[in-house]
């Protein structure tokens, strides 16, 4: 009988000690912490278990930029869309500059020669006529045209040219100044007013391809014949009429003794034979150049695009 009574009061204690457990959460939670210390593989291997991936949501994709992304595993970390995206964007590979051909602007350091152009389709742009008054301003008082008025006054001083000038230093002087004048006066005519009056492009835009002979025959004929700015060719009246109105020019600082029509008309072939020799040495200047240096010589067509530049 005692065992029973016993047996009936172990039983009424454990009802009550369950009852008491699932209706008290944080004896609950320390039974659970008592559990997990006492079994500490348990965290591990509720931690280690991977979790199921979801199905992934196909994302739109985007027209102002693609990005591809390769698809990572389940469970392991997102790639770095940010890093693949600007190592996917293409970037176009460098151009190797093309080796310019265009006529330099002073021959021998004392020779302007501003006017000079490759016959590219760049270059088939008229001039304005600011451009053109900017051209004839750079023709006449840029550094070397004084280093060649200089030259060209010393040589007439040692040869005696125009006689009447005299000799020594104050007859070199005149030369010297006689020579700016004409300079200027005739770039001024033949580059700035003449060309924006009738319309014609003072350049003189090379060959630069064929035999010795068509070469040489252009550039002597360039002299009477020049492009207008409506992209037709004719006669050149700005070299040849501004050829003559600077001698006429000259008159007026020359010795007395050579002011005269025969001097003018003398002076004017002269400058005109003068014009036609400049033409030859522009149309080979820069294949002398290219000899000597050893440069690349591109193509007259190779940069279309790019003009040459006046200055």
């Amino acid at each position: 009988m005692s065992k029973v009574v016993a047996t009936t009061n172990a039983a009424g204690t454990l009802s009550l000690l369950l009852l008491a457990f699932y209706t008290n959460p944080a004896s609950a939670q320390s039974t659970q912490d008592t559990a997990q210390a006492a079994n500490p593989l348990t965290e591990v291997t509720s931690v280690a278990t991977p979790l199921s991936c979801p199905n992934r949501v196909s994302q739109p994709a985007e027209t102002s930029q693609s990005v591809t992304t390769a698809s990572a595993p389940c469970g392991s970390a997102p790639p770095d869309t940010g890093a693949t995206g600007l190592s996917a964007v293409a970037t176009p590979a460098s151009v190797d500059p093309i080796v310019s051909n265009d006529p330099p602007k002073r021959m021998f350091g004392m020779i302007p020669d501003f006017e000079s152009a490759n016959n590219t389709a760049a270059n088939q742009q008229p001039l304005t006529v600011r451009q053109k008054y900017i051209l004839a301003v750079h023709n006449s008082f840029d550094f070397s045209a004084y280093v060649g008025d200089a030259f060209q006054s010393a040589i007439q001083q040692v040869s005696n040219g125009q006689p009447h000038y005299g000799r020594g230093w104050s007859a070199y002087g005149e030369r010297l100044a006689a020579a700016q004048a004409d300079q200027t006066t005739s770039s001024m005519l033949i580059y700035g007013f003449f060309p924006s009056v009738w319309h014609e492009d003072p350049r003189y835009f090379r060959q630069g391809s064929g035999s010795a002979v068509s070469r040489i025959w252009y550039a002597v004929t360039r002299t009477f014949i020049t492009r207008r700015d409506d992209g037709t060719n004719g006669f050149n009246r700005s070299q040849t009429l501004g050829q003559l109105a600077s001698c006429s020019i000259s008159t007026s600082y020359y010795p007395s003794q050579d002011r005269s029509a025969a001097r003018v008309f003398l002076n004017w072939g002269v400058n005109l034979g003068y014009n036609s020799g400049y033409n030859v040495l522009t149309e080979y200047y820069t294949d002398m150049l290219n000899g000597i240096f050893h440069r690349q010589k591109s193509s007259a067509a190779a940069s279309p695009e790019t003009p040459s530049p006046l200055w």
